[in-house]
């Protein structure tokens, strides 16, 4: 059984991402409430929330390591909490959009110290399978998140879905202060920064490749729709359906972590990236063919969940001391990739389509498969430099 803690931290995890997501099924709702905007005008709001997040996690996210992950965990939710507020009271675009940076600042700081937290509570021997569990908060935002967003928006009042959100931030920040046993965190006697962490053994392979495996996840997801309503003249149903087989693909994936704690992440990195790189191709392959593209969207789920612990675990054990740092720079870059990705394969699907889009994301998965090859032959051989 997960303690108390962690059911915190995987709820945390949901609350943050239920609010980066909610944007796109409720936007046209959004729109009809303010005169002269449309739908996509609002989504300038989430434009804002993902710009604001990576600066965050760049500029504030090392103040984890120097008041403690619980501390800041606390204080960036009580600031979400007044930025959902806000943007439940918005009267303009413009006031939501600053509602919305106001929560990405927040978020930046509060997914940083939610992975430091994750690390310090997790018992040994059972690491994976504790951050495992925490990650599926962004299967219980996407899921849960999104569908219920578009339900509460049509019967209540799309002010209704923030001030829920609010309202359960609220109630995270309450029970993470409150909580005790959070672990003994590493602490240095030497600021941390975005630089300092930099000059860590190490991080900047492991950061390309979380780069490289971001760009990969975002770009193909992002046209994963389109290619579903437009190029295939599916209803709209359909691509929640692909978006519900990919976030249950992604939860059931959290009872892998005990199998990566018991046989090793070397192991697991090497499968997971091939069963990822695999899964591409198959979406490549297949991106013709709904029902089967529906298939591999558990599959991509699940090898997508497990290659993402791997890189999370690794960049936590890298430096116990700059461990908010470290994450701050994770955070970052996974939000400038949610920008790089759409940006990147918008040529790439306008005139090559979505499998040409699956084949690219196929290749950036190789520095990772790559990585993880390498550290498997070094391993073997401890005496090669």
């Amino acid at each position: 059984m997960f303690t108390r803690n962690v059911l915190l931290l995987t709820g945390s995890i949901a609350v943050i991402g239920a609010n980066s997501l909610v944007l796109s099924p409720i936007a046209s709702s959004v729109a009809r409430s303010f005169e002269g905007v449309d739908a996509a005008d609002v989504m300038t709001a989430a434009a804002s929330y993902g710009l604001a997040t990576a600066v965050s996690a760049l500029t504030l996210a090392s103040t984890v390591d120097r008041i403690g992950a619980e501390r800041a965990l606390v204080r960036a939710l009580l600031v979400f909490v007044v930025a959902l507020a806000s943007a439940a009271l918005s009267p303009s675009l413009l006031m939501l959009c600053l509602s919305q940076g106001l929560a990405g600042l927040a978020a930046g700081t509060a997914l940083p110290a939610i992975y430091v937290l994750t690390a310090q509570v997790a018992e040994k021997g059972r690491e994976s399978e504790t951050l495992g569990f925490v990650l599926t908060g962004w299967t219980l935002s996407l899921v849960a998140g999104v569908s219920l967003s578009a339900v509460l928006a049509d019967i209540l009042h799309w002010r209704a879905v923030f001030s829920v959100l609010a309202v359960g931030a609220s109630g995270l920040a309450l029970g993470v202060g409150r909580s005790k046993n959070w672990g003994t965190a590493a602490r240095g006697t030497r600021p941390t920064s975005p630089l300092t962490a930099l000059r860590v053994p190490g991080i900047t392979a492991a950061l390309l490749n979380v780069a490289a495996y971001m760009t990969a996840f975002y770009g193909l997801y992002t046209y994963l729709g389109p290619h579903l309503g437009g190029t295939l003249r599916l209803p709209t149903a359909f691509a929640g359906l692909a978006t519900f087989a990919y976030g249950m693909g992604f939860g059931l994936a959290a009872a892998l972590g005990r199998l990566i704690d018991r046989y090793g992440t070397l192991m697991a990195a090497t499968a997971a990236f091939a069963s990822l790189a695999l899964a591409y191709l198959g979406l490549a392959a297949t991106a013709g063919f709904p029902v089967a593209l529906l298939a591999l969207c558990v599959v991509w789920g699940l090898a997508n969940h497990v290659g993402l612990n791997l890189l999370v675990r690794r960049l936590t054990e890298l430096d116990p001391l700059q461990r908010g740092a470290i994450m701050g720079l994770y955070s970052a870059i996974t939000y400038l990739c949610v920008f790089a990705g759409a940006l990147l394969y918008r040529p790439i699907f306008e005139h090559f389509g979505f499998a040409a889009c699956a084949l690219v994301s196929a290749a950036c998965i190789a520095p990772a498969l790559g990585w993880a090859l390498g550290i498997q032959r070094f391993r073997a051989d401890p005496g090669r430099s």
